[in-house]
């Protein structure tokens, strides 16, 4: 799914989150897709599997937890950390 805001920024952005799209209060996932979107970044959802958390193999790989969201950015690196300091950062400009 490509998602985009307002169209503010024309980045090539993976955000990583789980497959419970419709929890969108309070939930990790959910937090850092609004922050995206309000900010007007273009990004392409990838659903990681749900259960078992071992099967979250590529965001494992990437980030060394196995925990979401996590963003994939453009040049190939990836950006981890709890869903708040994301939403933050995003909001203030500092994607990644």
């Amino acid at each position: 799914t490509l998602a985009s805001g307002v169209g503010r920024r024309d980045l090539a952005v993976k955000l990583h989150r789980c497959r419970f799209t419709r929890y969108r209060f309070r939930h990790a996932c959910w937090r850092v897709q609004e922050a995206l979107d309000e900010q007007g970044i273009a990004y392409e959802v990838v659903a990681a599997p749900t259960f078992p958390r071992g099967r979250r193999t590529e965001v494992l790989e990437h980030t060394g937890q196995h925990f979401l969201p996590a963003i994939e950015l453009e040049d190939g690196t990836w950006w981890r950390e709890d869903s708040k300091d994301m939403a933050a950062a995003i909001r203030a400009g500092k994607l990644g």
